[in-house]
């Protein structure tokens, strides 16, 4: 998967014909979707200070005008009135109703943004006059001259056509159909026709198996499309978008057929990303002529995990050992591979916590090769019969582990996380695909190499897809009937992202604020060891410590300023909640909830360990935390009430790892409360099967056997 490379164009564009269909600037119901609407209009203005030349043609004055007049005559309408058959409304009356509703709203919604913009109304007829279209240009010229927004819309109150909202004949047919002429007519340098889905599909977008084309070549796609049902309230729906788009691509204009209902996607087009279906004349140069697609990598990540799961333990034992022969062999250059990564990202800028999380340091590919030897001598997970109920005589019902099937994980800076997860998924059976971050990008290509050039044939290094492209992220996220899991690893702006835009589920956590708290029964010389590893022994991780909680009675005895001190000389800088502030003297945090992954901390200072545990709930992730006390009752308290996935007694937070927990490797920890919580390995990437062994029995109406729901040892 290739990054798209045909997105150049933007560079060039100046002038943009922008068109809003009825199903964006209509809800469901018919009326006005007004924050749309508003969110629409903030892009246009963002667009217009950066100097574009904004045209807009809007829909939607049409179903404005009915759902108005519709009220208009219930209100008017006595009860016998309304037992009468209804009329239905004249079209050029809700058409001229609508109108003036429509520029009403757009003239609030510019005005609130200080823009102005000017109404425009034509018909059909107008541009076969020659002195029209003459006029029309030096008019838009002098309206974006002044940072002025044409708005365009076909007059059909007055059209001459007796059914203007069926009627295919004529230079223009619809408001997609004018978007395109007006786009050739006024020279604009692209056309943005924006819809109620993300694009042109393969079929109808509810239809899981159809498939977003980003790039249209009429020679490979004309024939391959299935149009679903035309728009919910205009008339023409994508049917008459790609229309539209083909004349005016083939004509010069560039088109993008895109959502009007994500947020800015208007500026992502003209930031180059791979937003929608582009409509272009070079399409068929730039067209990969065969690409691996989304949906094939996932099904075929799923028939190889099929094959995997039907080799023996032994069998995928021993490619768990070959990868890690594989990866020792090949160390050198997975090092060079990994330093070209962190130079380009120490030159590029990036923050120091990333560039640790990227580098792999020495001794780091041995570790790696070290878990996946422990996770291959692990007893197998498979089938494995968790329970064993006897239902009736003869029939026995067996509850086995299975294999997930296929997850996606999104992982940024880390390429150790390519060679855990792709072992546990070896392990667990499962298929894989995997995008890592354009900062990791050589090093997980060469990783992904070495692991999959371990693979047998009889498996298939497709069960290991590397997602090379940011922009296949949003199709995978819809292959909820091929995909089984999505986990993100990564920022917090990442895995929100991720959650907003799947229906997949999705196994996460978004921050690691980790708690100590520091009771006034803790052996101090305890404390000060699991406080200082808590924080520095790798700052950038996930389960370092970031608030550190002190009971007050340690500022009375000078215990608080003993690990203040230990905490400076190691070279922490500390921020204060309001308490700790005021008496270290230290500035005041921006807020408890905040992760540092450097060498920074928050401290605070609490009443006891209830205040401790209601602080962790009010601002911690329920990542991991830790109490340092030598007072067991406390300490139970404190095990028992905080609702977190990893809760420590007397021990540091950084123990909380897959590989420290003795699980071989992790795909990571889990915050979320799905089936796993907590450092993430081999379990967590299964489910169950009912497997029923019978000896001919029916249920006959629950005649036919006399039941037993015995359970009985899993091992007869």
């Amino acid at each position: 998967m290739a990054e798209d490379s045909s997105r150049a164009f933007v560079k060039d564009i100046k002038r943009i014909v922008i068109k809003v269909g009825t199903a964006v600037v209509t809800r469901n119901d018919g009326r006005l979707a007004l924050g749309r609407l508003g969110a629409l209009c903030e892009q246009m203005k963002e667009l217009n200070s950066q100097g574009y030349e904004i045209i807009l043609v809007s829909s939607g004055a049409v179903g404005l005008g009915r759902q108005r007049l519709r009220y208009r005559r219930l209100v008017n309408s006595s009860f016998a009135d309304l037992q009468k058959p209804q009329v239905e409304l004249d079209g050029k009356a809700c058409a001229a109703v609508g109108q003036n509703s429509l520029m009403a709203l757009y003239d609030t919604l510019f005005n609130e943004l200080d823009i102005s913009s000017a109404q425009l109304l034509v018909t059909d007829s107008d541009f076969r006059d020659r002195d029209f279209r003459k006029q029309l240009n030096e008019t838009v010229k002098s309206l974006l001259s002044l940072k002025v927004i044409p708005i365009f819309n076909e007059n059909d109150a007055v059209s001459t056509r007796k059914a203007p909202y069926e009627d295919s004949s004529g230079i223009f047919w619809d408001n997609d159909s004018l978007a395109a002429l007006l786009a050739l007519e006024l020279k604009a340098d692209l056309l943005v026709l924006l819809s109620d889905v993300d694009g042109l599909y393969s079929g109808p977008p509810s239809d899981p198996k159809s498939k977003l084309i980003h790039t249209y070549v009429k020679e490979n796609h004309q024939g391959e499309i299935t149009f679903g049902d035309k728009s919910r309230m205009g008339r023409g729906g994508m049917t008459a978008k790609v229309k539209a788009a083909v004349n005016a691509a083939y004509a010069g204009i560039p088109v993008v057929i895109t959502s009007g209902c994500t947020a800015e996607n208007i500026i992502r087009v003209l930031q180059g990303q791979r937003i929608g279906t582009l409509f272009h004349r070079d399409a068929h140069i730039w067209e990969p002529t065969k690409e691996v697609g989304a949906r094939e990598m996932a099904v075929a990540a799923r028939e190889s995990s099929r094959r995997l799961q039907a080799l023996s333990s032994q069998e995928r034992k021993k490619i768990l050992l070959d990868i890690a022969d594989a990866l020792e062999a090949n160390e050198n250059l997975i090092t060079v591979e990994n330093e070209a990564d962190v130079a380009a990202a120490q030159e590029a800028g990036y923050e120091k916590s990333l560039i640790s999380r990227l580098a792999l340091k020495p001794g780091k590919i041995s570790s790696l090769t070290k878990s996946i030897r422990v996770l291959a001598n692990m007893e197998d997970p498979i089938g494995c019969v968790l329970k064993k109920t006897q239902l009736a005589d003869g029939l026995t019902l067996e509850k086995t582990s299975s294999p997930l099937g296929v997850f996606l994980i999104v992982f940024e800076s880390r390429p150790d996380a390519l060679v855990q997860i792709a072992s546990l998924a070896i392990r667990s059976g499962n298929g894989l695909l995997l995008k890592g971050g354009k900062e990791a990008k050589r090093s997980n290509a060469i990783l992904h190499k070495v692991i999959t050039e371990a693979i047998p044939d009889t498996v298939g290094g497709k069960v290991f897809g590397l997602v090379t492209s940011r922009d296949e992220i949003p199709d995978l996220l819809k292959l909820n009937d091929v995909i089984d899991l999505v986990i993100p690893r990564g920022s917090n702006k990442l895995v929100s992202q991720i959650k907003s835009s799947t229906k997949i589920p999705v196994l996460f956590h978004a921050d690691g604020i980790c708690h100590v708290y520091v009771d006034k029964s803790a052996n101090m010389d305890m404390a000060k060891r699991i406080v200082l590893d808590a924080k520095i022994d790798y700052p950038a991780a996930c389960n370092a410590m970031e608030t550190l909680l002190v009971h007050k009675d340690l500022v009375q005895n000078g215990a608080l300023n003993e690990l203040i001190v230990d905490l400076r000389i190691q070279g922490v800088n500390l921020y204060g909640g309001p308490r700790a502030s005021t008496i270290l003297n230290i500035p005041q945090a921006r807020s408890f909830h905040h992760e540092y992954n450097s060498m920074e901390c928050t401290v605070e200072i609490v009443d006891d360990v209830a205040a401790a545990v209601d602080h962790i709930h009010q601002h911690g992730s329920a990542h991991t935390d830790c109490i340092v006390t030598e007072d067991r009752e406390t300490a139970e308290l404190f095990l028992h009430q905080v609702d977190s996935a990893a809760v420590f007694h007397n021990a540091s937070t950084r123990f909380c790892d897959g590989a420290r927990f003795g699980l071989g490797a992790e795909v990571g920890i889990s915050t979320s409360r799905i089936h796993a919580r907590g450092p993430v390995g081999v379990e967590g990437l299964l489910t169950t099967r009912w497997i029923l062994k019978g000896s001919g029995q029916v249920v006959d109406g629950d005649k036919g056997v006399i039941y037993t729901h015995k359970d009985i040892p899993v091992d007869s």
